[in-house]
């Protein structure tokens, strides 16, 4: 399948808005990343809500899988949180609800009457979050499909069981449902007790490395693949497999960004927060490679800009993006991570809103809106790696920014300007390379995480970002979007 001393390995990654299938060509010192095939991920709007196209999803896997020709292993990761329900035959109970659809409103309040935020908190490490699985599953306690579904697999875990007929549950993305316990990395069962959760519906958990199967006959002819063809366990949420995928050296204090989509902008530690400083800050400890633990927080990420877009029917962001460096910075900022920016809808309509709230001034062109956005996300970056390394009493030298973003140089240099030390952006496609490093390990290569970090660095197109402009002038915007909502007692 490969020249002598490499190996190929698909990596199936599916985004919240586009999904993809990669192969990855990896050796002792070689590291080639090459797209086999791209493809949407529409939601759909239905009577009762906002649901998941996963049998589109699990189309474009198929084809993408043709298209990358032989391999010697695959691994598949995802957004976390959301699920598909299977009956006793092992078929799908409908289409999964869409982490944005709105039956989790006033669940969350619902769920602390039983078990109290601190006591949450302290049971799962998990910040709060409207969409975690835990309150999806008490949205849906008492719904037909609940009560006849005998099985739950998470989104990659889904994709994974139809490729093999195997099922189970990945570790990393089992964390962010809010029903594992952050110390222990098993089950929190007192917890699902006490809220009624049924832990039965999961499969046995797996761990990154772990086998998860092998295509199935019928699977090996719809794609063409000559087997068997090995399925491994990565870090199947996509965060988990980006942090992986960070190109950090050894000895180096640093923070990641994991951006698109979403920003995730935190710290890899060896042990989670749990304080209630930690709860009030709403960070969250999420399971990674290797024992680690994700310390993160979310943040709104480029969802903001990708629902201007849609609003304004454009598809090309650079002219965006060449119209907002021109702007005045700083002159337009909301805070990124507000709740009300968490639905799909008129986002520019939002945005103008939130700065009239405010008293500032109203962006209203698409360059004024586009620059709103992206010195506001660099702000919630800034804060939120500021607080990570207060509540870790740990401190960075560096910021790396993976994902999408990464290339996004203006949203890389408004960073490094506002958290005050370099950004590393890159690389862009980090779960990908991620997934594949997992894979790569689990067959023989080419070692440690640290050493696949060094892999990644050395092969890898990277721009560095040194800090630039008046730092007084972002702490004063810092201060115009700090008033973030306490969150409820």
């Amino acid at each position: 399948m490969s020249a002598a001393g490499t190996k190929t390995f698909a990596a199936v990654d599916l985004g919240a808005s586009s999904g993809r299938v990669m192969t990855g060509r990896v050796g002792p010192d070689t590291l080639r990343l090459t797209e086999a095939h791209r493809f949407p991920n529409r939601p759909v709007h239905l009577p009762e809500g906002l649901r998941w196209d996963i049998l589109g999803l699990y189309g474009g896997v198929l084809d993408g899988l043709r298209a990358a020709g032989p391999v010697d292993s695959l691994g598949i990761d995802s957004w976390a949180v959301d699920y598909g329900l299977l009956a006793a035959d092992g078929s799908l109970l409908g289409n999964p609800v869409h982490y944005r659809d709105r039956r989790t409103e006033g669940v969350a309040e619902q769920v602390w009457a039983t078990v109290p935020p601190d006591d949450l908190y302290r049971a799962t490490g998990i910040q709060y979050a409207p969409f975690n699985t835990l309150y999806q599953l008490v949205a849906a306690q008492g719904t037909p499909q609940l009560t006849a579904a005998r099985r739950l697999l998470l989104i990659p875990d889904l994709i994974a069981y139809w490729l093999t007929g195997e099922q189970g549950t990945e570790l990393t993305n089992a964390s962010t449902t809010q029903l594992i316990d952050a110390h222990t990395g098993d089950w929190n069962r007192p917890l699902a007790d006490r809220l009624g959760i049924d832990l039965a519906l999961f499969a046995p958990l797996r761990r990154p490395g772990d086998r998860a199967g092998t295509l199935l006959p019928a699977v090996q002819e719809r794609t063409g693949l000559p087997g068997p063809v090995p399925v491994t366990a990565v870090g199947s949420h996509d965060t988990a497999s980006a942090v992986a995928a960070v190109p950090a050296g050894r000895r180096e204090r640093f923070a990641y960004l994991c951006t698109g989509t979403w920003s995730l902008a935190g710290l890899e530690l060896d042990a989670p927060v749990t304080t209630g400083a930690s709860r009030a800050a709403n960070f969250t400890n999420e399971l990674g490679i290797d024992g680690t633990v994700r310390f993160l927080r979310n943040i709104m990420g480029l969802w903001l800009l990708q629902e201007c877009m849609r609003t304004w029917e454009l598809t090309d962001v650079t002219p965006l993006l060449a119209d907002a460096a021109r702007m005045p910075a700083l002159r337009y900022v909301v805070d990124a991570a507000a709740p009300e920016f968490l639905a799909p809808g008129d986002m520019p309509g939002r945005i103008a809103a939130a700065c009239r709230a405010t008293g500032g001034p109203v962006p209203r062109t698409p360059g004024e809106i586009t620059r709103c956005v992206l010195d506001s996300l660099a702000l919630a970056h800034r804060r939120a790696i500021r607080e990570a390394q207060h509540l870790a009493d740990r401190e960075v030298d560096v910021v790396h920014l993976v994902g999408g973003g990464a290339r996004n140089a203006l949203l890389c240099q408004l960073t490094a300007d506002a958290c005050g030390v370099p950004v590393v952006a890159g690389p862009a496609e980090a779960a990908a390379l991620g997934n594949v490093l997992v894979q790569a390990r689990a067959h023989g290569l080419p070692g440690d995480l640290a050493a696949t970090r060094e892999l990644i660095a050395r092969t890898q197109p990277l721009t560095r970002c040194e800090p630039s402009g008046d730092p007084t002038a972002w702490e004063a915007a810092a201060r115009r979007t700090e008033d973030a909502r306490p969150l409820p007692a």
